[in-house]
């Protein structure tokens, strides 16, 4: 299940995953949800948060995610993950290292630094608000 996350500026997408994430959940929440935000901004940031009660993708989710990638390829520019699952900690440092291929920033941060990932997600944005 694909949960979107409230009290974030209107140009930051963020979302947590729980148990089992589905093709279906791309389509009715996550893909939406961005689409929304991006209809009124240039670039949207991206927050998500991995539950601790997150079991897996599954194969259709996987697919999605992939087309959601590629289709939205310019329309965001910072990824914030928080999660202590360790193969996603490890994919996210391999975004990281290979960050020339992607257009934006990722950082990954454990749950107990979920306050930090958020005010480094919202912090471009913000100033963006305030001017």
């Amino acid at each position: 299940m694909i949960e979107m996350l409230k009290d974030f500026p209107d140009d930051v997408a963020a979302f947590a995953f729980h148990g089992h994430v589905t093709k279906t959940d791309y389509d009715t929440v996550l893909i939406p949800g961005f689409e929304d935000k991006l209809s009124r901004h240039k670039r949207v940031g991206i927050y998500v948060e991995i539950a601790p009660d997150f079991a897996n993708f599954g194969p259709g989710a996987v697919w999605a995610d992939s087309k959601f990638g590629i289709g939205h390829y310019f329309d965001w520019d910072r990824c914030a993950i928080v999660s202590d699952v360790e193969w996603v900690k490890q994919m996210a440092k391999f975004s990281e290292l290979f960050g020339f291929l992607w257009p934006g920033k990722y950082r990954t941060y454990s749950r107990a630094k979920a306050d930090e990932a958020r005010q480094w997600i919202v912090a471009p944005y913000a100033k963006c608000d305030a001017g």
